[in-house]
């Protein structure tokens, strides 16, 4: 990977400090930022005079408000800040940018503040979102764990928002099975919020991501709810709805979805409870009933250019990061590893490993059968096509 240059390094301190300038989803300073970049659109922000003349649609009195958030932005602090609890901030641009994010045009995120050691990227080219009601019921948090269970078992990552829960039983499903998951917060990644999930957060940073929109410490509020559900369903390639009443933030998710072209699907319930009217009425329009993983996993991995890994191009070994490719070297050529017995092989923790396998799986080196990972059936350690032998 090519050293930062100089010019790059400003543009990620500008991006950082407009952060805390701009609430998520801000379309207006979306638009300034695509038109001007984020130095001139920081700088001007922060001291010229004229600016509303300058940006279209500044006024005065918003101009005002944007100064006073600017004026106390210190981008390399959030910066250290973040690089110290071993996170980062991935803009635009970057490696490890997902591309289906820009989906979102001027509403695409200015960059995200990220927690955890697996890279987003890949994570995100096998994610499905699993979202439902905080007052969810017994079947809802069942449904959530079971079918985050089910689609970690066939490699799948599971986004959720970690609330409480059908989010947080997707993210304990996915967990226990051995599985990746990621939690976009609508707080800093550095805030446990909601309190009572605070192991829980700490434990998705260590075995998956956790990211997020807003700078270090920056705090939750209702519209910041809603707004992360957009970056949820961009993210990811499907929405599934477990439980859902008719004003839900969940159904923001997956009506984001439906107009980003995602799959949109929704988990039935009883017909007398309150909490499934909301999908009920989903399943009524564009959404597809599922009732298991396997069928998630029918549904998303037919999509376009985003199908599964295992049966599009596979990226050749060698341009693998040496921690990677250690854990591909530590399974054997033909049968089953347990996971944790891969880790001691490559030397490396269960996490580290757990995050590669999940790498690999997403470039088509690796497939999960039950509690163990083998090699691709067809595909040699190097990527090619096997013709022969081990």
């Amino acid at each position: 990977m090519n050293a930062p240059t100089a010019e790059g390094e400003r543009e990620r301190l500008a991006r950082a400090a407009l952060t805390r300038v701009f609430e998520p989803g801000d379309e207006r300073g979306g638009r300034w930022l695509r038109e001007i970049g984020p130095v001139a659109l920081m700088s001007r922000l922060s001291g010229a005079d004229g600016v509303a003349q300058v940006l279209k649609g500044m006024t005065a009195t918003r101009l005002a408000g944007y100064r006073l958030r600017a004026s106390s932005a210190d981008p390399a602090r959030d910066l250290a800040d973040v690089a110290a609890i071993g996170g980062r901030f991935v803009c635009p641009g970057d490696r490890e940018w997902p591309s289906q994010l820009d989906d979102l045009g001027d509403a695409r995120p200015i960059g995200l503040w990220v927690r955890g050691r697996s890279d987003l990227r890949l994570w995100a080219l096998r994610s499905v979102a699993l979202v439902g009601a905080r007052a969810c019921t017994p079947y809802g948090a069942h449904m959530a764990a079971t079918l985050a269970s089910g689609l970690a078992e066939r490699g799948w990552v599971v986004v959720s928002g970690a609330a409480f829960g059908v989010d947080g039983a997707a993210h304990r499903g996915a967990l226990a099975a051995g599985g990746a998951t990621m939690a976009v917060l609508a707080c800093g990644v550095d805030v446990a919020y909601p309190r009572g999930h605070a192991g829980l957060i700490g434990r998705i940073a260590e075995q998956g991501l956790v990211m997020g929109e807003l700078p270090p410490s920056d705090h939750p509020t209702r519209t910041r709810f809603i707004l992360r559900n957009r970056v949820i369903a961009a993210l990811t390639r499907g929405t599934v709805v477990v439980e859902a009443e008719y004003r839900s933030g969940s159904l923001v998710t997956a009506r984001n979805a439906q107009r980003l072209g995602r799959f949109t699907m929704g988990v039935p319930g009883p017909a007398t409870s309150g909490l499934s009217a909301g999908v009920h009425e989903l399943l009524r329009g564009e959404g597809v009933l599922v009732t298991d993983a396997a069928e998630i996993a029918e549904l998303v991995g037919e999509i376009g250019d985003l199908a599964p890994a295992r049966s599009g191009p596979v990226l050749p070994r060698d341009l693998l990061d040496a921690a990677t490719a250690r854990v591909l070297d530590a399974l054997p050529g033909t049968g089953v590893m347990d996971g944790r017995d891969v880790a001691r092989s490559a030397g490396a923790s269960t996490d580290e490993a757990f995050g590669r396998l999940y790498e690999l799986h997403s470039l088509g080196f690796v497939e999960r059968e039950g509690d163990g990972w083998r090699l691709t059936p067809g595909r040699t350690r190097n990527g090619d096509a096997r013709r022969g032998g081990t």
